[in-house]
């Protein structure tokens, strides 16, 4: 029999890097768009494996419409991928922010329980829960303190998991991961902002790249690997939650430095600081310690920040 995957949130990058890991290690797999039949996945196209997975309608926040795909597919594994992503749209749409992800992550659980089957579920959490520690690495037991609507809405949705997994024995998990990239992120995200805006001032076709605040410190990895971070995290014999990171903090400037250097360019002449791009709140500092990861499930981070800025720039110019 081949295990059954429900991935929702497929249509976003880490869904659809997932989606091919999963295909690769064949499984059946069904993804869900608040819309199925309008979305373009655009994503799926890209890695050429839309014509492969299963599409379904389904509304995060509605009980009954998640119950209906988990009972219609019957998926031995649920990756919960989905809701609103951006940490800076989360100021301007805090509570769509919340609902889509307290309300859905619970729905998932609730609709676990009542069906009595025995599904794992993976929930994306998010290192944005910790708020600011400073230079320390953060662990899975580093306190919460969020700093933005996002990450109250993922710090809940942690709580649910450990709650329903402890309350009701269902083998849940939350995967704490820290930045990661890849050519699928949209250009909502900064990596992604500068690594176009890059290769457009290379190419002669703009002039000047606009950020806020340059000092700013991530821990950067690559996504196509922190997605078999998660897959591994339901193949353990007991539920658990880890932090996935590479362990390593680079600062925005550093990020901006290393993709104009791919072309021999010196920042400073191109790059403008905007005080609006600046967000009400935000972390100084990210930086996680993903020893936990390594040993029990054997993954450790083989791409830093720089080798994450040469593949999103490679991506686009080859």
């Amino acid at each position: 029999m081949m295990k059954k995957a429900l991935i929702c949130g497929i249509s976003g990058q880490d869904g659809a890097y997932l989606a091919k890991l999963l295909l690769q290690k064949n499984y059946l797999v069904c993804g869900t768009s608040r819309d199925a039949e309008l979305s373009s996945f655009k994503n799926l196209a890209f890695l050429g494996i839309k014509e492969k997975v299963q599409l379904e309608s389904m509304a995060l926040n509605d009980f009954r419409s998640v119950l209906q795909v988990i009972t219609k597919f019957a998926p031995d594994e649920i990756y919960n991928l989905a809701g609103q992503t951006s940490v800076s749209l989360s100021f301007q749409q805090p509570v769509e922010t919340l609902e889509s992800i307290i309300t859905g992550t619970l729905n998932f659980l609730e609709a676990i329980r009542f069906t009595g089957k025995n599904i794992k579920f993976y929930n994306a959490s998010s290192s944005e829960c910790f708020g600011d520690i400073g230079d320390r690495p953060g662990d899975e037991t580093t306190p919460f303190r969020p700093r933005s609507p996002y990450a109250v809405a993922k710090s809940t949705a942690f709580w649910e998991v450990a709650n329903y997994r402890e309350a009701y024995n269902i083998f849940a998990c939350s995967g704490i991961l820290f930045n990661h990239e890849s050519p699928l992120r949209s250009k909502r995200f900064v990596t992604q902002k500068i690594v176009e805006t890059v290769c457009d001032i290379h190419q002669k076709k703009a002039s000047q790249l606009q950020l806020g605040n340059l000092k700013i410190k991530r821990d950067w990895g690559w996504a196509e690997e922190y997605v078999e971070a998660m897959y591994l995290m339901l193949q353990q014999e007991q539920p658990d939650d880890y932090v996935i990171a590479t362990g390593a903090s680079y600062s925005l400037e550093d990020f901006v430095e290393s993709a104009f250097s791919y072309f021999n360019l010196d920042w400073h002449d191109y790059v403008i600081s905007n005080p609006e791009l600046l967000r009400p709140t935000d972390l100084s500092i990210s930086k996680g310690n993903p020893e936990k990861a390594q040993k029990i499930l054997g993954w450790k981070a083989r791409y830093q920040m720089g080798d994450v800025v040469k593949m999103m720039i490679e991506s686009k110019i080859i």
